[in-house]
């Protein structure tokens, strides 16, 4: 249960174990085309170019900043935590100007106001927005802060890596200019693919360039011919696609459409509330300090007073992987739970049970049995 490589469903980890075929197989074709355009409709994206590249997510903000940054550009980072501050550092390695609007405390989120006072003051060329920060829980208005990017003239970048196929995001109906994510996320496939969906506006700026991508393997050069070919049933080669990865995403795609967006945000949600019903019940504090900012896909806990990580290995013993703390001003004050892809009510039910085993056994003080009540009535 941590953020990140998730669990697999069984018919995903068997497209991982098929023979694997070449990258111009005319079954292989078809399955990548076909992961492009279900791409499309996960986004929630008609207009939007998908790109698929082995790689993490890493690669895929790498990707984002390469083809849309030049020298001088000045970009806003709404900073929410460790990965908000990775996506500044790639920025400036491709010479951008970067202007962080920082949370006022971890485990907040920028005031809007002060976002749009940033756009006001630097007429920054993009703006990007963590979805979910995986160091912190936190998630952001994704919906109005693009709202503000776009009317600010901004190119509107999303960060969904932790969020995407679990938090909801439209990406043409909010005006996002481009969104990426990695596969071992939300999207249940295991690591190693990196995911962009860039719409027109990010296209058109990419177009006109006025220097080559300083980045040979993440320009949009080499890749858009591939994208194209794969998607037009033809093969083409730039660099060799991770083939059963792209095996996996197809199936597991099939399987996000076949539940349906809808349902599948809504599923996520309820399983989130009843997960932090659970943790209120035995009054663990959340990371993130305002409801509203409480991510969906996972939980970011402080350890109550006198417990510390070593709790950790008693809910591993309890049959319960869950991930320690990650943003530095307060890693070893919190640990983390991720609940998203094909995470079920059974699962939330078990790691409540773990976790209560596990603060149990450190000498925690509570209602035995408080927070699995807490949880299985957010699940009725």
């Amino acid at each position: 249960m941590i953020p990140g490589p998730i669990e697999f469903t069984p018919d995903v980890l068997r497209a991982m174990g098929m023979p694997t075929t070449s990258h111009v197989a005319p079954n292989f074709i078809e399955i990548f085309g076909q992961a492009l355009e279900d791409l499309r409709n996960v986004f929630l994206a008609p207009s939007g170019q998908p790109f698929v590249v082995p790689g993490s997510g890493t690669l895929a903000m790498d990707m984002a900043a390469a083809n849309l940054v030049e020298p001088r550009d000045h970009a806003l980072v709404v900073n929410t935590g460790y990965f908000s501050d990775r996506f500044a550092k790639i920025l400036e390695r491709y010479g951008a100007i970067v202007t962080h609007v920082h949370a006022r405390t971890v485990g907040d989120a920028p005031p809007l106001g002060e976002v749009e006072s940033a756009l006001q003051s630097i007429k920054p060329k993009l703006m990007t927005i963590t979805h979910v920060d995986t160091s912190t829980a936190v998630a952001t208005n994704v919906r109005e802060l693009a709202a503000l990017g776009r009317k600010h003239e901004a190119l509107v970048i999303v960060d969904g890596v932790c969020a995407t196929a679990g938090e909801e995001m439209r990406q043409d109906e909010w005006g996002i200019d481009l969104a990426l994510t990695a596969s071992q996320k939300a999207l249940g496939v295991p690591p190693g693919l990196a995911l962009v969906v860039a719409g027109p506006r990010a296209m058109e700026t990419f177009k006109k360039r006025k220097k080559p991508v300083g980045n040979f393997y993440a320009d949009w050069t080499e890749w858009l011919p591939i994208m194209h070919a794969y998607e037009g049933r033809k093969p083409s080669y730039f660099a060799t696609p991770a083939v059963n990865l792209m095996w996996a995403l197809y199936v597991s795609l099939k399987g996000i459409l076949a539940e349906g967006m809808e349902v599948r945000f809504a599923r996520h949600k309820k399983l989130s509330d009843a997960f932090k019903a659970a943790m209120g019940a035995l009054t663990l504090k959340q990371v993130p300090i305002r409801p509203e900012n409480y991510a969906t896909t996972l939980s970011g806990l402080y350890y109550p007073e006198g417990v510390d990580k070593g709790v950790l290995k008693y809910i591993d013993e309890a049959g319960v992987i869950v991930a320690g703390g990650l943003h530095p001003a307060i890693r070893e004050q919190y640990f983390r739970v991720g609940h998203m892809g094909a995470v079920t009510g059974n699962d939330v039910i078990a790691t409540v049970a773990a976790i209560e085993s596990g603060l149990a056994r450190v000498g925690y003080k509570f209602e035995k049995g408080s927070g699995i009540v807490a949880a299985q009535r957010g699940l009725a």
